[in-house]
């Protein structure tokens, strides 16, 4: 009877060296895929500064991610969602670029397959974005070879001083072989470039520079429709309470650009399209020399959950969007605007919402200064009374009359409704949520708004017991959120405090709690305070 043959099990010290071995392939995959990142990034910044293979699959995911997941991420990092999805990026692409090192040791070209899909990915991505450039294509591509060479290139040097093969001894002659100190420079010397480049790629803001200085050395026109002075007494004055303006830098951030798009002033341009008897391009030299309203508005992202922080208000100079469309001429049967910015994102207003009077404006400033890069400059648009997904478009570039039946803005085939309108709703800043006070008298503090309607009156109760009607500020218009406070005596003990607002048509905040989504969070903001003798 033959003996059946076997493959010889690996000793124990080729088990290990083959271990060692892998680790130090994943760490030249690291340094060959983050290499070729970064280098992507610094060539992206210099040809093709609004889009780059990282910010290009980052928007694909947001894109195609299902709102309820875009939701638990907004309520989980607030305004930190985008820092979140680079890290969180980061992290896959650094876990896959150690395993192509690992799968290259191991089978030739098996890691060169997996980069190149890396390649195939971000070309795709890219290729899909609404502000590409010709000058963008070719990035990805770039990447992906670097990446390949630089991979092929470390795995050989490592093959050199470890390679495991069949009846082949590991040079192991002394740690300080030439193969393995020839390995060790070609991946060092590989990573310090990676850091060179990527200080490069994070400094050298090329389009970023040019832009943030033409909006620093750009002066305002005065308002031809100045903003009436804010009512006296419309500032409570109260620790921990919002401040009745928000700051620009305290301003909330919601959008789907990863990378914030750059606009030069003398090359942006609005056009005016669709159902119109005229169409019409506007220049930024021409709207700057339009006669321009000055308004305090309150604006809420549809995302901001009931007690939420995705809501601000600010001072906004622009000129009335119904002017333009007026110049335009709507013909009948339109009852829609899509705006689109620069980044491909689009909203559906409804034409009413931007012809009735309303303070809906092409904005050009933001508390007294040029809008910032983050908030739209050069031109965005504010809609009183609407949620910002159907109406406050960032780096707007085109205004399409339309119709609610022909059209749809990006949100609606994603879960969202058409229209937008803010709801009535209220908000405890002090105390907060947990917060342990002295019995006493315990001042509340907060804010309500019903954007474009106004407030009526705003009322707590504790513990679910009778309502009790709170100190109303003067708002400063119906288009913006008012403050409120109320002292209560409260003994030690656990207290549960809700707080509901009433429009000044009469119309109460709704009790009943709903999602955001579709059209926006209702439901009482409650607080539980840990009242201490």
């Amino acid at each position: 009877m033959t003996p059946e043959l076997r493959t010889p099990e690996p000793r124990p010290q080729q088990r290990h060296a083959r271990r060692r071995r892998d680790l130090w392939a994943a760490a030249a995959g690291l340094v060959a895929v983050g290499t070729a990142v970064v280098l992507g990034e610094l060539t992206a910044s210099l040809v093709s500064p609004t889009v780059s293979p990282v910010t290009a699959v980052g928007g694909a995911v947001i894109d195609i991610v299902p709102p309820g997941v875009k939701e638990w991420v907004i309520s989980l990092f607030g305004t930190a969602d985008k820092v979140a999805l680079l890290g969180g990026m980061a992290l896959v692409i650094a876990a896959l670029a150690a395993l192509s090192g690992v799968l290259e040791v191991r089978r030739r070209f098996a890691g060169v397959v997996l980069i190149a899909v890396f390649g195939v990915v971000g070309l795709v991505a890219v290729l899909s974005r609404a502000d590409l450039t010709a000058n963008g294509i070719p990035v990805p591509v770039l990447v992906a070879l670097v990446g390949i060479a630089l991979l092929r290139w470390l795995i050989r040097k490592l093959l050199e001083w470890q390679p495991l093969e069949t009846g082949a001894t590991v040079d192991t002659a002394g740690e300080t072989g030439p193969a393995r100190r020839r390995f060790l420079v070609a991946l060092g010397g590989t990573a310090a470039v990676a850091a060179v480049v990527g200080v490069l790629a994070s400094t050298l803001r090329g389009a970023a520079a040019v832009v943030s200085d033409v909006r620093s050395k750009l002066v305002l026109p005065a308002p031809a429709s100045p903003e009436p002075p804010v009512p006296a007494g419309a500032e409570i004055r109260l620790a921990g309470l919002s401040p009745l303006v928000t700051p620009n830098r305290q301003f909330y951030r919601i959008d789907t650009a990863l990378r914030v798009p750059l606009v030069d002033p003398q090359e942006w341009s609005l056009k005016v399209t669709g159902m119109v008897d005229r169409e019409i391009e506007l220049d930024f030299a021409t709207l700057l020399a339009k006669p321009m309203t000055e308004r305090h508005v309150t604006i809420a992202c549809v995302s901001n959950e009931v007690g939420g922080d995705l809501i601000g208000n600010a001072r906004w100079l622009g000129w009335p969007v119904r002017e333009l469309l007026a110049m335009a001429g709507p013909k009948a049967g339109a009852d829609m605007v899509l705006s689109r910015s620069t980044d491909g994102w689009t909203a559906g207003t409804p034409l009413e919402a931007l012809t009735d009077g309303r303070d809906a404006l092409l904005v050009v400033g933001m508390n007294g200064e040029p809008l910032p890069l983050e908030h739209g400059f050069p031109v965005r648009m504010i809609v009183p009374g609407l949620y910002g997904y159907v109406s406050a478009t960032k780096w707007i570039t085109e205004l399409k009359v339309t119709r609610y039946a022909d059209d749809v803005a990006y949100w609606t085939p994603r879960g969202w409704s058409e229209r937008g309108p803010i709801k009535t709703s209220s908000r405890i800043d002090v105390p907060r949520d947990g917060q342990s006070v002295t019995a006493g008298t315990v001042v509340f503090g907060g804010v309500a708004w019903a954007q474009h309607t106004g407030i009526g009156k705003v009322e707590l109760r504790i513990n679910r017991g009778d309502w009790h009607q709170a100190e109303l500020a003067p708002g400063i218009s119906k288009d913006t959120w008012y403050q409120w406070k109320l002292a209560l005596p409260l003994t030690p003990g656990q207290y549960e405090v809700q707080v509901r607002a009433t429009a000044l048509d009469g119309v109460p905040q709704v009790e009943e709690s709903a999602p955001v989504a579709p059209n926006g969070a209702t439901g009482y903001h409650t607080v539980r305070v840990d009242v201490k003798s």
